[in-house]
């Protein structure tokens, strides 16, 4: 059923001329007739009957009118948010993140962005490298904030830069009172680590083995925050971001390694294949051009 056709059946039953119908949808008179035949022919029923000049709805036509009129509202209701979704100055950005990244880099990069664009609207997602990519591939999220690269055939990645892992002791810690110390110092204490799934664990594990041992684990968290509080509850050390807001007094004590070169890479990720609306595309410039200077004013503060 062509919904200019519906258009235009609504417009003359609401009293305008088949002529002036066809002049506002660029067909010609004869055209829309035989095209609102063809409708009738379809539903089986005629919608129009011929009083003097004037065609009038008939009960067949009333009871259609009422369903043609919901179904065009909901569909230029559809239209509408489809425009507001890519529209590059109020379109939605579904944007997939780290849980780490949601405290310092993602909110000054929103709010730059927003203070070019005002009416753009963020639909935000959090959790684990895994969870990320699968919102990434299954069309949930356009882009994804994230540490590493997924290492996927259908995603491209591209580093923003790198963020220092510091190791964190408790307080009352041996090494705790230094600024600086080796990995291997504490090849012998009990690790605090992420879970597999996440990309910090094979980050640790590797720098531990550069370091020439393999972290013994004495917990597995899912966020880097629960591994900072459970350094600083005494249940072991691990290497982790230093917290870019002020640290609670009693919390672990971040030592610069000096043995290994403890980072991770932050990047922003999207499908190869996928062009990306507007909205999406001008947020992934504006991450690749601010990220590194707001990790920079983020390191002085």
């Amino acid at each position: 059923m062509d919904v200019q056709v519906l258009r235009c059946f609504v417009a003359v039953a609401d009293g305008v001329t088949v002529t002036q119908a066809a002049e506002e949808a660029h067909m010609t008179q004869p055209a829309l007739s035989r095209a609102l035949r063809r409708l009738e022919h379809e539903l089986g029923a005629e919608l129009f009957q011929q009083v003097g000049r004037v065609l009038r709805l008939t009960p067949a036509g009333r009871a259609f009118k009422e369903h043609a009129d919901a179904a065009l509202e909901r569909l230029d209701r559809g239209l509408r948010a489809v425009h507001e979704t890519v529209s590059p100055e109020t379109g939605l950005i579904p944007l997939a993140f780290l849980h780490s990244l949601g405290t310092w880099l993602l909110p000054p990069l929103i709010t730059g962005f927003r203070e070019r664009f005002p009416l753009s609207r963020f639909e935000l997602r959090q959790g684990s490298e895994a969870v990320l990519v699968a919102s990434l591939l299954d069309g949930t999220a356009d882009l994804l904030l994230t540490a590493g690269d997924p290492g996927h055939p259908l995603i491209t990645w591209r580093r923003l830069l790198v963020e220092p892992l510091w190791l964190a002791v408790p307080p009352g810690h041996r090494l705790a009172q230094r600024r600086r110390a080796r990995l291997a110092e504490v090849a012998e204490e009990p690790f605090i680590l992420l879970r597999h799934e996440q990309g910090l664990r094979s980050v640790t594990e590797a720098l531990c083995g550069e370091a020439g041992f393999s972290p013994r684990v004495g917990f597995e968290g899912d966020e880097v925050a629960t591994l900072r509080g459970l350094v600083g509850a005494g249940l072991g050390v691990a290497l982790v971001p230093r917290p870019h807001a002020a640290a609670p007094a009693g919390g672990p004590s971040y030592l610069q390694v000096t043995d290994v070169e403890a980072a991770r890479d932050i990047g922003i990720a999207w499908l190869t294949s996928r062009t990306l609306p507007p909205s999406s595309g001008r947020f992934l410039d504006h991450v690749r051009g601010h990220a590194a200077s707001v990790a920079e004013q983020e390191i002085l503060a």
